[in-house]
């Protein structure tokens, strides 16, 4: 059986109350749902909110699932749902949306230790943290499309369809993202070149003080 068969065929189990069904489903579907949403939101915590809101919102409808698009498309589209939502009543609340950087996506892959070294690891992080930031001050609707499309890698038409814009529009958005991220990237690497490899400091006082005690005589 295919996934897209297994969705539906968990789905519709899902409907007839059994949990177990519904979570091997929420498990599948996380890492997608969390994505989309902080990509809207951005801020973790109001994404995974906005995900548990629409699983229980896909659960209450299970039964209303007609099959005319996948159970992911489906799930994406009522997480989006959410987090517009959401997006609105922060708006109208006038709540200021704090920016995080520091958590990564909950599904994220992890790196594996084992063949890692923990400076490569410490890099990998920190790297991750400054693309996450830069993919956050994007605009909003780049922002969602970069996610849907590279990160997540919906197609077009998909990303098109759940958005409720034209391909066109999905292709543009897209182009701008990566062109901005190609801009602040670049800024970002020509800063940091001037502190690679830094000597000043206590690594110039060590050299110093170790040459100048082995000099003869001294």
């Amino acid at each position: 059986m295919d996934q897209r068969s297994d969705d539906a065929a968990l789905l519709e189990r899902t409907a007839a109350n059994e949990t177990g069904a519904f979570e091997r489903l929420m498990r599948r579907h996380n890492s997608r749902l969390f994505r989309v949403a902080r990509a809207i939101l951005k801020e973790d915590a109001a994404a995974e909110d906005a995900v548990q809101e629409a699983y229980l919102e896909a659960f209450r409808h299970a039964g209303t699932f007609r099959g005319d698009a996948q159970v992911s498309t489906w799930l994406t589209r009522i997480v989006i749902n959410q987090s517009l939502m959401r997006l609105r009543r922060q708006k109208r609340d006038r709540v200021v949306v704090p920016f995080e950087g520091k958590d990564g996506p909950t599904g994220a892959e992890p790196a594996d230790e084992r063949s890692e070294s923990p400076a490569a690891s410490t890099l990998r992080a920190e790297l991750r943290v400054l693309l996450e930031r830069r993919i956050d001050e994007l605009p909003a609707a780049f922002r969602t499309v970069f996610v849907m499309r590279d990160v997540e890698e919906m197609s077009v038409q998909e990303t098109a369809d759940l958005l409720g814009i034209p391909q066109a529009t999905v292709r543009t958005r897209l182009f701008r993202a990566r062109a901005l991220l190609r801009q602040a990237l670049a800024r970002d690497v020509d800063t940091a070149t001037v502190d690679v490899f830094a000597f000043a400091g206590e690594r110039c006082d060590r050299i110093v003080s170790a040459v100048l005690a082995g000099l003869p005589g001294v």
